[in-house]
């Protein structure tokens, strides 16, 4: 097998928005499967984890898009391991269609970092200690991922209060906690459709603190920080910060 996965998808028309383009979280999804996918294939991923009580979860999430793709559009999103360390591991993403001509259209690039947690504990383990570090002769570090890490996400006191919203079934997943692209659907609601026939969602970067589950409350606070940029902070019901996001329109 190659370094690098490469798994086909399509912008189902009811994963679409208004404008008929994929919608931000759909695409996240999509992203994560590409890496659950291309991790199984090479004998770390989730189903052999959860036997001895580990699992992956995300970290850092980044994405940079020029256009999203357009409903019925078949597209591949590739992915590969870029480094791993004992307790993190950097996973990059590129999303790429083919045209009629067979010209390649380059949508746009992710980067992520991941962490292994024990199940049990829910504290984090040694990557490297997963068939005495086999992730290492899968990483790939001469394929080119063009955009920014994701930094860390500053905010001041000063940011306004927008809503506090529940959390219920359909927002948990496999880890049993909140998922990690619901918080990237409720941070995208907090701006009307109106914004969005007037704006494209060019980056978003999500940088994961504290974990929530079904039943907490979830309160959102959002700050412009420049032209176009906003970062937004999401705090449970006791108070703790959950995520922080940093978001830009063109």
């Amino acid at each position: 097998m190659d370094k690098v996965g490469r798994y086909e998808f399509m912008a189902e028309p009811f994963h679409c928005d208004f404008a008929g383009r994929l919608f931000m979280g759909h695409l996240g999804n999509h992203l994560l499967n590409a890496a659950d996918f291309h991790s199984t294939d090479r004998g770390f991923g989730m189903k052999y984890l959860m036997t001895i009580q580990r699992s992956w979860v995300l970290s850092r999430l980044a994405i940079e898009m020029e256009e999203m793709p357009s409903q019925y559009t078949k597209f591949n999103v590739e992915t590969w391991v870029e480094g791993a360390m004992r307790y993190f591991t950097n996973r990059n993403f590129r999303v790429v269609a083919e045209d009629e001509q067979g010209q390649e259209r380059v949508y746009g690039y992710g980067r992520s970092v991941w962490a292994m947690i024990d199940t049990a504990t829910r504290q984090p383990t040694d990557i490297l200690a997963i068939h005495d570090g086999a992730i290492n002769q899968w990483i790939e570090t001469e394929k080119a991922c063009p955009i920014e890490k994701g930094g860390r996400v500053k905010m001041s006191d000063n940011a306004t209060f927008v809503r506090t919203i529940e959390t219920h079934y359909n927002d948990v997943d496999i880890n049993g906690h909140i998922n990690s692209v619901k918080y990237i659907e409720h941070v995208l609601d907090l701006w009307p459709i109106e914004w969005y026939q007037e704006h494209q969602l060019k980056r978003f970067e999500i940088a994961y603190v504290a974990e929530a589950h079904e039943g907490d409350q979830l309160s959102f606070y959002r700050e412009q920080t420049a032209e176009n940029e906003f970062c937004v902070r999401i705090v449970r019901t006791d108070g703790t910060e959950t995520c922080r996001c940093k978001l830009l329109f063109k």
